[in-house]
């Protein structure tokens, strides 16, 4: 398996795997649209040894209460059905978060499943006086706003509401 950054032919393959991997085409659409506006810092895709794109992870930038501290957003994460459960999205993820300190990015936020990505150094966001959006939702998971610092130091004397770029508003 090979990670790469996407590359323009991947674009319509990247769009299909998304629509299968969600219920609905919400992330499909999510991603035409941080590309159509040029809002994504790092789009990875994995490749089966065929060459055949099994797994994608796009990083987004956010701010913290209107200020830009390089942090980015880990949203979203997809592998196709048939190779979930081998560590693609692990890799691809980990793969990213190496790239953004290369790049100079000292944190992650992802909003998911906290028992998953507490694997990767995830925490609660909340123990940091950090939140989103999302935090007011009926559907919140307590928990599921989580913070990593990529950087030591990253996190200190941050606080406040995390805002994505406007396309993750709908």
């Amino acid at each position: 398996m090979q990670i790469r950054t996407e590359a323009p032919a991947d674009i319509l393959t990247i769009d299909a795997l998304l629509r299968d991997a969600f219920p609905t085409s919400a992330e499909a659409k999510l991603v035409r649209s941080l590309r159509e506006n040029s809002r994504f810092t790092l789009s990875l895709v994995a490749c089966s040894d065929e060459g055949e794109v099994i797994g994608y992870a796009l990083f987004t930038p956010v701010t913290v209460d209107g200020e830009d501290y390089g942090w980015q957003g880990l949203a979203p994460v997809a592998v196709k059905s048939s190779f979930r459960k081998q560590g693609i999205a692990e890799q691809l993820i980990r793969s990213g978060f190496d790239s953004l300190l290369e790049f100079g990015y000292t944190a992650c936020v992802v909003l998911g499943d906290p028992n998953y990505y507490s694997r990767f150094g995830f925490q609660n966001a909340e123990q940091f006086d950090l939140v989103s959006v999302y935090n007011q939702l009926p559907e919140f998971v307590p928990g599921a706003f989580q913070v990593m610092p990529l950087d030591d130091g990253a996190l200190d004397g941050k606080s406040g509401l995390v805002e994505y770029s406007p396309e993750f508003q709908g």
